[in-house]
């Protein structure tokens, strides 16, 4: 998938590494270039300097071929703006746009562009909203800063313990749910077909390791 981000603050850095390292191609667009180095130096995607609502820098980033567009710069009226401009000029599908006024995102809901507030989980909601069509975590901590979510891991995954499943996605496995009924896995439990798998993990990378659970284990791959 080919990803248009604008604005590379904090959160903007964040969703772009993230689908990067998802295997998405991405591009970033920010009017200040000193903003890229959140990005880091291995970042293999592009960048675009520019306002991301400007025609001629959207198409710069190659917006005619996106298959998604997030806007996550600091200003509600420029995320509104290229938001609409992706949307309606270049008919990109997926477009979500962060926007801090409740009444403008509940507005933009209603236009059919998903909105996300600043929470502590921007990042998975970013990720979600681009590439998925529902929630991601089944519960939260009153702080959002832990998230319990369901899993649909790949085949390849039956018959390992759970301990490589964690190392590979970076999350813990909670719990499983085998024929019915709760288990707390250990270092020994091993994965079988049919199990229910609940990872707990960080907000703000719980979609990424969502992600990474449904691919096959990198020895099969």
């Amino acid at each position: 998938m080919y990803v248009v981000v604008m604005g590379c603050g904090r959160v903007g850095a964040a969703v772009a590494g993230a689908l990067v390292r998802l295997g998405h191609e991405v591009t970033v667009i920010d009017r200040d270039e000193s903003a890229f180095a959140r990005l880091g130096d291995d970042f293999p995607g592009r960048t675009v300097l520019g306002m991301g609502f400007d025609r001629e820098v959207l198409i710069s980033a190659e917006i005619e071929r996106a298959d998604a567009f997030a806007a996550v710069s600091s200003g509600d009226n420029s995320n509104i703006i290229s938001a609409r401009v992706a949307r309606e000029n270049f008919g990109v599908e997926r477009v979500v746009a962060r926007i801090y006024d409740e009444k403008r995102a509940a507005a933009y809901e209603r236009l059919g562009i998903p909105t996300v507030a600043t929470v502590p989980w921007t990042t998975d909601r970013f990720l979600h909203a681009l590439t998925r069509d529902s929630e991601t975590a089944r519960w939260r901590d009153p702080t959002g800063s832990v998230a319990i979510a369901e899993v649909v891991v790949h085949e390849g995954w039956v018959g390992r313990r759970v301990t490589e499943l964690e190392e590979a996605i970076g999350a813990r496995v909670a719990f499983l749910i085998r024929f019915g009924t709760g288990l707390l896995p250990d270092r020994k439990t091993v994965i079988q077909a049919e199990d229910s798998v609940y990872i707990a993990a960080v907000s703000g990378s719980v979609a990424e390791a969502i992600t990474l659970a449904e691919n096959a284990p990198v020895d099969e791959e």
